[in-house]
């Protein structure tokens, strides 16, 4: 069992808890991870509860259209999103699809993201 905690957007408009072991935080080259800066760590969907209703976020989709990516419409803040589906090059690679929420450990509550193990994810090999 994991450590519970309560995330928010910048401005608190946008909550969520989740359920999790942090033992580390993505860092994705690609485009958009890089201009966005989010630290991010995947939850299976059973341990992560929204407790803003979607439809009151910004959804952005990018690319194969298969990520979902939710902003605050307020602060623009995106809080966590939805993975991209594998590509049929990923698929025929062995890379199984995730089904839950990529988190933004940078909008978590008491988690020290310095003392956390960053992984690097070369998105822009993709």
């Amino acid at each position: 069992m994991g450590k519970c905690y309560q995330g928010a957007c910048h401005c608190g408009r946008i909550r969520f808890e989740v359920v999790a072991d942090i033992d580390h935080v993505r860092v994705c080259d690609c485009s958009i991870c890089r201009k966005r800066g989010a630290l991010i760590f995947r939850v299976p969907e059973k341990d992560v509860r929204i407790l803003t209703p979607l439809s009151e976020l910004t959804l952005y989709e990018w690319g194969t259209f298969t990520g979902k990516d939710y902003f605050c419409p307020t602060c623009g803040i995106l809080p966590f999103r939805r993975p991209s589906a594998p590509t049929p090059t990923e698929r025929a690679r062995g890379l199984a699809p995730f089904h839950g929420w990529a988190i933004n450990a940078r909008c978590l509550e008491d988690f020290d993201i310095e003392l956390t193990p960053q992984v690097k994810i070369q998105g822009s090999k993709l």
